[in-house]
């Protein structure tokens, strides 16, 4: 699958209020074809500089736009983490078997709660990790479309910059997905887990077609696409996607029930 075609569809599968956060593909891709089109430009002179000027104007409102939009919500992942570790320390301080009033039922009520919020807070991250990687994807290969077809030499020193913008730097929202995942792993024993879906199934199965989980499915397949060894694979290039083994990462992969069209 080319691309454009590639990322539009991961707009239509991401969260809404997202979907205009995302690269303009094909508004750079119409301009890089309206420069080459035009009559032959001689690399160094005024008229070659003043389009590779407005390329790069627009690519930097892009790299504006993406790294607002991360940070805000890597500001805002920070402050949910730190909630959802409150709420399990109150839960287990009030209703576990040494809380102020224990009580099975009312702890086994909240903390099912609480564990649909840590689902869907770990999708929610996995689907900025996946917003990092399609968009420098994105901007690596409209440069190398830009070179191509101007003769420039843009692509090699513009993504040196673009590796030190904050939207490419997922170490923290990487490491707030294993705490999430290692949260699930220590509060919600393997044999809970078990009864938990046993009993949820059909429940499960009714809305999995929609919301976060679908949209972590189709996060997950295209990370997996856009950063799998290729024949084309170069320096400029995501490395290959390797998930941690982990039963959330587990639930989310090719073997969910959920068809991506």
């Amino acid at each position: 699958m080319k691309f454009g075609k590639r990322l539009k569809q991961q707009i239509q599968e991401t969260l809404p209020g997202w979907r205009d956060k995302f690269l303009s593909y094909k508004d750079l891709k119409k301009l890089v074809k309206l420069i080459s089109s035009a009559s032959p430009m001689i690399s160094g002179s005024l008229e070659y500089g003043k389009a590779e000027a407005e390329f790069v104007y627009l690519l930097n409102n892009e790299i504006d736009k993406f790294n607002a939009f991360f940070m805000e919500q890597e500001e805002d992942f920070i402050i949910r983490h730190k909630e959802l570790q409150q709420r399990i320390g109150k839960v287990i301080d009030t209703w576990g078997s040494n809380g102020s009033q224990p009580s099975e039922t009312d702890y086994k009520e909240e903390m099912a709660m609480i564990r649909k919020d840590i689902v869907d807070f770990h999708g929610e991250m996995v689907l900025l990790m996946n917003y990092s990687n399609i968009n420098y994807t994105g901007l690596a290969k409209i440069l190398k479309k830009y070179d191509k077809r101007t003769g420039g030499l843009l692509r090699s020193p513009y993504i040196q910059k673009v590796l030190h913008q904050p939207f490419f730097t997922t170490d923290l929202i990487s490491k707030l997905v294993k705490e999430c995942e290692s949260t699930i792993d220590s509060v919600f024993p393997p044999c809970e887990e078990k009864i938990s879906n046993q009993l949820g199934e059909r429940e499960a199965i009714r809305v999995a077609g929609e919301g976060i989980f679908r949209n972590t499915v189709a996060a997950l397949l295209t990370m997996q696409e856009i950063r799998k060894g290729s024949s084309t694979y170069g320096r400029f290039s995501l490395p290959p996607l390797n998930l941690p083994e982990s039963d959330v990462t587990l639930s989310l992969q090719l073997n969910s029930p959920i068809a991506i069209p």
